[in-house]
């Protein structure tokens, strides 16, 4: 299996373990044991680590036991989910690298080693770590508290998190809460979209160039990876990267090091990765379109945002945070949701996520006339709304009633509705590198509205960059 690390978070330290190719180790509350865990959680004699062509972990009649949480996936973003299994007492249970263990409160994670950085024994202290940023996050679901809470325990260390998710979960804006919950947090955040930039281009802003490297290369330019030092790299949408950027990648997590196009010695750099990608990247890597070894030190440990239809229970919480955002930008008075309204919204199967939801809320918001948000405003095809595979054309934005002025000083509610919608299919096309099919769904329409309004709105359709 290669040379690995164990990385142990507790509540106030992590700790970083290095482990032998074959063997057992004991792992406990005293200092007798291989890996001696000081919280009170921790039995005296917790567990043991078999290392050998695959990994197992032993409980060992443990007061709080050993759970494994694996990441399940099938092929497709809908079948991605985080699965706990309860180790029995003297029982083992095999697990991987990008799963965790959890014994009692504590975290542990396995992944390879990077290139002999690693000291045995390191303890990071974690007393100023801060909480993670609430702002615009609705944390009401049992297992999205889950999620967010493991990952305000990983973000104290610098083990590679790959985050699974479908299209509008809000992958990002988890991200961005690892980010500020880290030792990084006084460091750039810099989040790149592995879809949005042609291969030739991908290249020059994740490494950087030299002055002359190529026609064009008027100036020297860092690269995003030297910009982030210190701080973290958000990669989203990492299944799209091309296999000759995954190879250099792939150089900058083993070694610590960034090669400037044109460049003759490489700069070291010290940056923290997320990743993120609504693709089964193992079913890539069986296919031979993503690098195993890439996707190793990507999943360091892997976390899944559950999507929308799974936790309704948020939804209600979620329209009062993104009404409250929008009519601020608007400055306008934050109307009522009728509960016709609120039931529409509820049976709906949001296969946008988040990122539908907050577009209906802002469509209707714009349509609302009279302090309230009425079911008719929200234009969800319920006849669709059954299944997770759903998905809901938005129809042609309809024009006010006559009787509805705009407000002075402003442009009429079609004019902003119109706006609105064309910034958001620029936006989808943008973060999609074109695709239009893509697109389309992660604003929940169907390709053939989402063309047709490409037309109705004046944008050029695009052609989307050829994968080499």
């Amino acid at each position: 299996m290669g040379s690995l690390v164990l990385q142990v978070f507790g509540q106030r330290a992590v700790e970083v373990h290095l482990l032998p190719e074959r063997g057992v180790v004991s792992i406990g509350r005293t200092t007798d044991h291989d890996v001696a865990i000081d919280d009170p959680s921790i039995s005296r004699q917790h567990a043991r680590l078999h290392v050998a062509a695959e990994l197992e972990i032993e409980d060992l009649g443990s007061k709080n036991g050993c759970t494994v949480r694996r990441v399940r996936q099938g092929g497709s973003d809908a079948s991605a989910s985080a699965v706990e299994a309860r180790v029995g007492k003297r029982e083992r249970a095999r697990f991987s690298p990008g799963d965790m263990v959890l014994l009692g409160s504590v975290v542990l994670a396995v992944r390879p080693r990077a290139s002999g950085r690693e000291q045995p024994s390191v303890k990071i202290e974690t007393q100023s770590i801060a909480e993670p940023a609430r702002a615009g996050v609705v944390l009401e679901d049992p297992a999205m508290r889950r999620v967010y809470e493991l990952a305000r325990r990983l973000a104290v260390g610098d083990v590679s998190i790959l985050l699974l998710g479908e299209t509008g979960v809000g992958k990002d804006v988890l991200a961005r809460a690892i980010h500020e919950a880290s030792p990084r947090a006084s460091g750039p955040l810099v989040r790149l979209n592995c879809a949005a930039l042609a291969e030739q281009l991908l290249e020059s802003e994740l490494f950087g160039h030299e002055k002359g490297a190529f026609t064009g290369a008027v100036a020297t330019k860092p690269g995003l990876l030297e910009s982030a030092h210190g701080g973290t790299v958000f990669l989203d949408e990492v299944g799209e990267l091309p296999l000759t950027t995954q190879a250099k990648l792939l150089r900058v997590l083993e070694a610590g090091e960034v090669l400037r196009v044109g460049a003759l010695k490489p700069r070291a750099i010290d940056v923290r990765f997320v990743a993120a990608t609504n693709r089964d990247l193992s079913h890539e890597v069986a296919r031979g379109s993503f690098r195993k070894d890439l996707y190793f030190r990507l999943n360091g440990v892997s976390l899944v945002i559950p999507p929308l239809r799974q936790r309704r229970g948020e939804l209600r919480a979620l329209v009062a945070s993104m009404l409250g955002d929008a009519a601020r930008r608007l400055a306008r008075p934050v109307p009522r949701v009728d509960p016709a309204a609120m039931a529409a919204l509820d049976r709906h199967s949001w296969p946008g996520n988040l990122r539908e939801l907050r577009n209906v809320i802002e469509r209707s918001l714009l349509l609302c006339q009279g302090g309230v948000i009425t079911a008719d405003l929200l234009h969800l095809e319920q006849g669709l709304a059954g299944g997770p595979g759903a998905v809901a054309e938005v129809p042609a934005v309809a024009a006010p009633a006559p009787a509805a002025a705009a407000p002075p000083g402003r442009g009429g509610v079609r004019d902003e509705l119109l706006a609105l919608e064309r910034e958001r299919m620029i936006e989808a096309l943008e973060r999609c590198a074109g695709n239009q099919t893509q697109a389309a769904e992660a604003l929940g329409m169907s390709r053939r509205t989402f063309v047709k309004k490409l037309v109705d709105h004046d944008i050029p359709r695009p052609r989307s960059a050829p994968r080499k």
